[in-house]
């Protein structure tokens, strides 16, 4: 024989040798077959009739568990409770809800539109400020700059100059305190009173002029007190254009805002310069040129703070700034000679005596050329300021009307949609089956697998009510349900119970024929031991393989109760011995060939089992394949500890649709009924793995016929020891 072990968990799984003149007989029992001569099951069903108290509940069979009270039963409380509001009460609160939860939305959303509206309006205004601000800055630094050299050098000629200059300063002056009038207007509400303040004090500060004027350029030596007097002025008005930040949110106009600011520093500091150099330069080309070092050191500074203020713009402009400063950067033969001589000039001590001789109106009317193109650009900012302050009023216009049409069309739809709801949610209420469906659907379906899986009387049978106890008909309809509930729970209940007496008889029938069967095998080998004559030893063999395969049958029934065997393996047995042992299972025996079996061990505890499932598998490949070809049996040991065994057959093969099903079926064997009797090896199967957490696949070969996978898990394949932590995979998951 191939290698007989016994299945009572004291045998060996030594080889026997062989009988003399046979051929190969597989193992002629499993690990079930042999137990020990005079220890045959008890046939009186003591020891084998399942779970505890299983005995008891055959005894009961017949009696109803008893019924147990509802849950959640409050009564329909009083009156003025909301469940018991009359449906035309609750439909008007409904409808209420809806309507005041849109209207107050719509204005609150309008109410944050004229916001915007009005902040957009205080930016239009802030914009014309800050363009009268600009005009009047540059009005200023013209009158200053113009006015050095005649002053300085007490020319009379450049009086007329000097007057000119200074009424065009007053003309701006009064147009900046009549814009500013508008802004003291709107700030009355609370908006603008920032700049409101600053308005007046800029107005203060403009009162001082008249005494700029008086004292300009007097001090000898020393333009630096008249230049910085305007300066002070100037840098006023150009801040007020840093306050119109205050009056948006939007990041675009702050980014301008910012740059405006950055470019028109710059321009104040190159218009200083040009005051400088004009107080020192002599009214003609003959006379020397005297800048006093202070002077030089100022002018100095603002050339170093216009090139810093130049890079502000840029890097705050971004994109486009490059283009916007070409007029001033490049391509202009006048600015950058003037550019050069200030720097040349400005560079050191007396650096002024030694270049080309120049009146203070040839300098004017070089580096004009620069301020004025500075101007332009100023100018294009201010402009491209109210294009956007424009352009942000009528988007928010826009957004306006479009919200407001938007929320009469929710709240239309939502009223619409209200009555709707309202109409049809007394049929749905009346119609309380479909509430009923779904309670049956979650909470029956639920107990109902509970009371089959185990013994029912672990079972929680009390009813939860739909919790609807109002007294109009949805409370009257809900307490039926519950009664018909509590009804299908009761039958349910007598159910799981009659299925327990079943495999209750099943368990004590299959004890009591395992008994005999075992009897018998223990019969068959001592006959077999004492046979010589080799065509009666081969009968024997036959009747041997036929017991076997009746004490299988028998095993299933066990199964299909729920129970496991009675005794177990203490110790890991091979893995090739439990292969062998399957295979003496089968009938067709000698048809099964084992190849390439790791030497691994499967876990005592596990023997009996994987040698029923394994037997199972080999008796369905050998039965659907050609009786001429082999039934192939390989395993492989995976790197993590599993083991994979493949039994393969060259059958006529199944459909994809059929091999679906049944492996479905082997992943969650279904609850016994009589369909699961006529596939009975399907079932054991899948209930065998379920039990210890083998995975079995069917899949199509490729050689054609199917292929059987069985994955034995670690704590089964390594004979019940637990796989160790490779290094550095200590307490891993």
């Amino acid at each position: 024989m191939q290698g007989r072990f016994k299945r009572d968990g004291s045998a060996s799984a030594e080889p026997e040798p062989q009988h003399g003149g046979t051929g190969p007989k597989a193992v002629s029992s499993s690990p079930q077959h042999a137990q020990n001569p005079g220890q045959a099951q008890p046939s009186d069903g003591k020891d084998g009739a399942g779970r505890p108290g299983q005995g008891a509940a055959s005894a009961a069979a017949g009696q109803q568990p008893p019924a147990k009270p509802a849950k959640g039963s409050t009564g329909p409380g009083p009156r003025i409770a909301l469940r018991n509001w009359r449906i035309s009460t609750r439909l008007v609160s409904l409808l209420a809800l809806p309507v005041v939860a849109a209207t107050s939305l719509g204005a609150m959303r309008i109410s944050q539109s004229m916001d915007d509206i009005q902040q957009l309006d205080n930016m239009k205004l802030l914009t014309e400020m800050t363009k009268q601000a600009t005009e009047l800055a540059a009005a200023l630094q013209e009158e200053r700059d113009q006015s050095a050299g005649p002053l300085a050098h007490g020319s009379s000629s450049g009086a007329i100059t000097v007057k000119g200059d200074r009424e065009r300063t007053d003309r701006a002056r009064k147009n900046f305190l009549d814009s500013s009038e508008a802004i003291d207007a709107a700030s009355k509400d609370g908006n603008l009173v920032g700049v409101r303040d600053s308005l007046v004090g800029l107005a203060g500060d403009l009162n001082d002029l008249e005494r700029i004027r008086s004292n300009a350029y007097q001090a000898e030596d020393n333009s630096t007190q008249t230049v910085e007097a305007y300066h002070r002025l100037i840098t006023h008005l150009l801040d007020l254009s840093q306050d119109m930040a205050e009056a948006t949110s939007n990041p675009e106009m702050i980014q301008r805002t910012r740059a405006l600011a950055s470019f028109s520093s710059a321009k104040e500091y190159a218009s200083i310069q040009r005051a400088v150099l004009a107080a020192a330069l002599p009214a003609n080309t003959t006379d020397k040129a005297d800048l006093a070092e202070n002077d030089r050191l100022y002018a100095e500074s603002a050339l170093q703070s216009q090139k810093s203020e130049i890079r502000s713009f840029t890097s705050i402009y971004g994109d486009g700034a490059e283009e916007l400063l070409k007029p001033i950067s490049e391509g202009n033969p006048v600015i950058e000679s003037s550019d050069a001589y200030a720097g040349r000039a400005l560079a050191k001590k007396d650096a002024l005596g030694g270049l080309d001789k120049r009146s203070y109106q040839d300098w004017l009317d070089d580096s004009s050329t620069k301020i004025q193109q500075m101007k332009n650009i100023e100018l294009k900012l201010l402009e491209d300021m109210e294009q956007q302050a424009r352009e942000l009023r009528s988007e928010s216009e826009r957004e306006a009307i479009i919200s407001g049409v938007v929320i009469l069309l929710v709240l239309g739809v939502s009223l619409v949609g209200a009555f709707v709801v309202a109409r049809s949610m007394i049929r749905s209420l009346r119609r309380l089956e479909d509430t009923a469906t779904k309670v049956a659907q979650d909470r029956l379906p639920e107990l109902v697998k509970q009371l089959s899986e185990t013994d029912p009387q672990d079972v929680d049978t009390s009813v939860e009510s739909v919790g609807v106890h109002s007294r109009d008909e949805i409370g009257r309809v809900a307490a039926a349900f519950d009664d018909v509930h509590r009804e299908a729970v009761r039958l349910a209940a007598e159910q799981a119970l009659l299925r327990g007496n079943v495999n209750a008889m099943f368990t004590n029938l299959s004890r009591r024929s395992q008994g005999l069967i075992q009897r018998q095998l223990s019969l068959i080998s001592e006959l077999e031991s004492r046979e010589a004559d080799p065509d009666q030893l081969s009968s024997l063999f036959k009747l041997d393989h036929l017991a076997t395969r009746m004490r299988r049958n028998g095993e299933n029934l066990l199964v299909l109760a729920g129970e496991e065997p009675g005794r177990r393996w203490t110790r890991p047995v091979p893995l090739v011995d439990v292969l062998r042992a399957a295979a003496s299972e089968v009938e067709q025996y000698e048809r099964i060939e084992l190849a390439s079996v790791p030497t691994t061990e499967v876990a005592g505890r596990v023997v009996n089992d994987l040698v029923h499932l394994l037997a199972e598998l080999l008796e369905n490949a050998t039965s659907f394949s050609s009786p001429q070809t082999k039934v192939k049996v390989t395993g492989h040991a995976l790197p993590d500890g599993r083991v994979l065994i493949e039994i393969h057959d060259t059958g006529i093969g199944l459909s994809p649709e059929d091999l679906a099903a049944i492996n479905e079926r082997l992943a969650s064997p279904p609850t016994v009924d009589v369909s699961v009797s006529r596939r009975m090896g399907l079932f054991v199967v899948g209930r065998l793995s379920q039990r210890h957490g083998i995975r079995i696949q069917l899949r199509p070969s490729d050689s054609g016929g199917t292929t059987a996978l069985v994955m034995l898990p670690v704590d089964v394949a390594q004979g019940g020891r637990k796989p160790q932590p490779k290094p550095g995979q200590q307490g891993a998951g």
